[in-house]
């Protein structure tokens, strides 16, 4: 009975103690203990003693709590705020408390500047290139200040352990000397070319070739100028000692002179043939047959039988090709402009006439009857059949019509008033005969 009565008494006190935490209204959350707690961090650095070096030191106090506990840029926690082994650099260290709260203070490192109040000088020679563009110059320096050894460098670049610096050309140098602590001074030179200044004049005495396309014309050259001696070079061949170039012919052709220092000058000489032209005379002496009027196609003619000047001859009409005949056909009357060339391409030109025929004396007296018989029929103003027999060629178009008309009263005789006497029509007869012509 006694076991029964504690059993229910401890199982009442068990739910009054969780009736208690766990009540109507629930136990007040745990209170933070950073709360109003401020963490300071401060410390005092020692820089490292020289570039590279890592003897520097960080150390440091904290407030705000107890029991701390130190971090160098996240690193572990250490129980000391010394932070020894440091070089140059910035570094975040961090302080914790023994309730975790924690605060956090910034620290640079800086190494000291060898080169301060250092002035490197450099000096030295220089020896200018002997030829004109040539690349033996040289620059021979030395540097003093700062701590040895030093280095050089042309390009500020590239540096070497020698201070000479070989195969260069004329123009502007830096040179910059680069102590064992990386302190730099520098200087600049200049090398010369001997030709700065120098003017080389070339002249030449020039002998023209003795006839067109010969080769033997010739130039002789002389310089000015510069340190002698000279040489003397054609166009892009080879210098040679001497100015003079023969066997040339017309052309303009270009000298240069180089003296001991190869310095340049250049001058440019034309040779000309003498002109085969001088004092020549062509003449035509030009042949010419006249055109024949009514003729479907041009009947007159040119023949040049030139003389003077060198043959054999090209002939040009009109502004046309050269053809190598003189003779030219087919031409209708009018002008024409004729030139003559000979194998020098000396030339002459003229104005040739090309007149018409003179009418034959058939033609003329067939020309008289037909007017004074079929005009009235025949004219401009009363043109029977489309003819008018006022125009000359349409008498020599329509001599066949004339013959069967007047001479063979074919269908009809002409004129309508009966035929012409019989020696008239013998006119006829004659001139058809004869070709029926204008000329005829």
């Amino acid at each position: 009975m006694r076991k029964i009565i504690y059993s229910i008494c401890f199982l009442f006190a068990v739910s009054f103690l969780i009736a208690g935490s766990c009540g109507k209204g629930g136990g007040s959350p745990a209170p933070n203990p950073c709360s109003g707690i401020t963490v300071s961090v401060s410390g005092s650095t020692t820089n490292p003693s020289a570039p590279g070096a890592t003897n520097g030191s960080i150390s440091v106090t904290a407030s705000g709590g107890s029991g701390f506990t130190y971090s160098l840029n996240g690193g572990a926690s250490q129980a000391s705020g010394n932070f020894t082994g440091l070089g140059a650099g910035s570094f975040t260290i961090t302080a914790k408390n023994s309730n975790g709260c924690s605060g956090t203070a910034s620290f640079t490192l800086t190494a000291p500047n060898p080169c301060a109040g250092v002035t490197i000088t450099v000096t030295g020679s220089t020896g200018n290139p002997t030829t004109g563009g040539g690349n033996n110059g040289s620059i021979n320096v030395t540097a003093t200040g700062g701590t040895g050894p030093f280095t050089y460098s042309r390009d500020g670049v590239n540096f070497q352990s020698a201070g000479l610096f070989t195969n260069l050309t004329a123009g502007p140098y830096t040179i910059t000397a680069k102590d064992a602590n990386g302190c730099t001074g520098s200087t600049n030179f200049n090398l010369t070319d001997p030709c700065t200044g120098v003017t080389i004049n070339v002249t030449a005495v020039t002998t023209n070739p003795t006839s067109a396309g010969a080769t033997n014309g010739s130039i002789n050259a002389s310089a000015s100028g510069g340190t002698g001696p000279f040489q003397y070079r054609l166009g892009t061949g080879t210098f040679q000692a001497g100015g003079t170039f023969s066997s040339l012919g017309a052309g303009t052709y270009s000298v240069t002179a180089r003296d001991a220092n190869g310095c340049t000058g250049t001058a440019n000489f034309t040779l000309s043939d003498p002109n085969p032209c001088a004092g020549v005379v062509i003449n035509h002496n030009s042949t010419v047959t006249g055109h024949i009027p009514c003729s479907a196609a041009g009947t007159g003619s040119i023949v040049a039988n030139p003389t003077g000047g060198t043959g054999p001859y090209t002939y040009s009409l009109n502004g046309g090709g050269f053809q190598p005949s003189g003779i030219f056909n087919n031409l209708t009357a009018g002008n024409y402009n004729l030139v003559v060339r000979d194998v020098n391409t000396c030339n002459t030109a003229a104005s040739i006439n090309i007149p018409n025929r003179p009418q034959g004396p058939l033609f003329t007296a067939v020309k008289a009857l037909i007017q004074a018989n079929c005009v009235t029929c025949h004219s401009a103003s009363n043109a029977n059949g489309g003819m008018n027999f006022e125009v000359d060629c349409n008498i020599v178009n329509n001599r066949d019509r004339i013959q069967i008309r007047a001479v063979n009263a074919n269908p009809s005789s002409m004129p309508p008033t009966g035929l012409l006497p019989p020696s008239e029509r013998q006119k006829i007869v004659d001139w058809i005969n004869a070709g029926g012509k204008y000329t005829d």
